[in-house]
């Protein structure tokens, strides 16, 4: 008996649910002190009084800055991930200071700054000291997305801003597009994501660019063979990249196909060897995600749906909400005097 690949992506969660809660349990002192987690303490209705007018805000200063340059919309994605997976969502990769994230190497192709910057300064006319940068990422990433084509979600607010940014730690845990899936499947489990959001927020990369310094290593001297990468499709290497790289810092489009529409193209070009990232094709090789691309890039109402739950569950990691910690900035570039 044949299973549909819906069903069998379902048995792949349920799989995948008691695996993580089998590992839950095993972590758990046997008399812990029950504690809210942080992200239960955000909420959808946390402006409601104190600044209702911020989602709307935020949406129309992402529609304006996006209908002038819509190649924003990867790069704000990509902000937000980069802030989440360093110190949680905290809006850390914001500050703007020697040594902090944003002055590191992994954030030198970031962008996007200026549109959170314009979007925290009409906040602060409106909402002074009320709606915290980490929470105008988090929106704004939604905004982005939506404007892309991608899904909508609803986005839980109550985030307050972190103090702390170490450029170190950016490039120590954000990932470069040349790390093994054990790596990354380590870096999310310590998230507290699991392989299904590994899968469905690389799914990101149906839009966006990358630098060719992020890949050139596949090109000529793969792992030191002097040889391309063999899971590199000939002609798209030949015909294309090496056209196209003439200098670390050109740009390709992530998805060779479809790069400017949210869409499942990018999974559809694993199984044509099309990933540009050695991580992006590596998801469709592995045993442990090869299951999830096959059923995220056939089944385009899945994919949408996943994707936006899994974007929930990014800006719900490591977030700051008890009073005692972090504070609302009232520049997103600097901590609060």
């Amino acid at each position: 008996m044949k299973m549909g690949i819906s069903t069998l992506f379902a048995l792949l969660v349920l799989a995948l649910e008691l695996f993580m809660s089998i590992n839950a349990s095993a972590a758990k002192p046997d008399k812990a002190t029950p504690q809210v987690p942080a992200e239960a303490l955000l909420s959808f209705g946390h402006y409601m009084k104190s600044c209702p007018q911020a989602e709307g805000i935020i949406q129309q200063k992402v529609v304006d800055w996006l209908e002038k340059d819509f190649t924003l919309a990867a790069s704000i994605i990509r902000l937000h991930f980069h802030d989440c997976v360093v110190r949680g969502c905290d809006a850390s990769i914001l500050l703007n200071h020697r040594g902090s994230e944003r002055r590191a190497f992994a954030s030198y192709t970031l962008r996007g700054f200026q549109v959170i910057d314009d979007i925290k300064a009409e906040l602060e006319r409106q909402c002074p000291k009320t709606v915290s940068c980490a929470d105008i990422l988090t929106a704004a990433t939604r905004d982005a997305t939506i404007m892309a084509g991608g899904p909508f979600w609803e986005v839980p607010f109550g985030r307050r801003d972190g103090k702390i940014s170490i450029a170190r730690e950016a490039d120590e845990k954000v990932p470069q597009g040349h790390e093994n899936i054990t790596a990354l499947i380590q870096l999310f489990h310590e998230k507290g994501l699991n392989m299904l959001d590994l899968v469905a927020l690389s799914g990101a990369h149906t839009i966006g660019r990358s630098t060719c310094l992020a890949f050139k290593q596949r090109l000529a001297n793969f792992n030191g063979t002097r040889k391309p990468d063999p899971s590199l499709n000939s002609m798209y290497l030949n015909n294309f990249l090496k056209k196209k790289c003439q200098k670390d810092s050109d740009l390709v489009f992530l998805d060779a196909i479809t790069p400017k529409t949210f869409d499942t193209q990018y999974y559809t070009n694993l199984h044509k060897k099309l990933g540009l990232l050695s991580t992006d094709q590596l998801l469709k090789s592995d045993m442990r995600t090869g299951p999830f691309v096959d059923a995220l890039g056939s089944q385009p109402s899945l994919f949408e749906s996943q994707f936006a739950a899994s974007m929930v569950n990014l800006g719900n990691v490591q977030v700051l909400t008890r009073p005692n910690e972090g504070e609302i900035r009232v520049n997103c570039n600097f901590v609060n005097a």
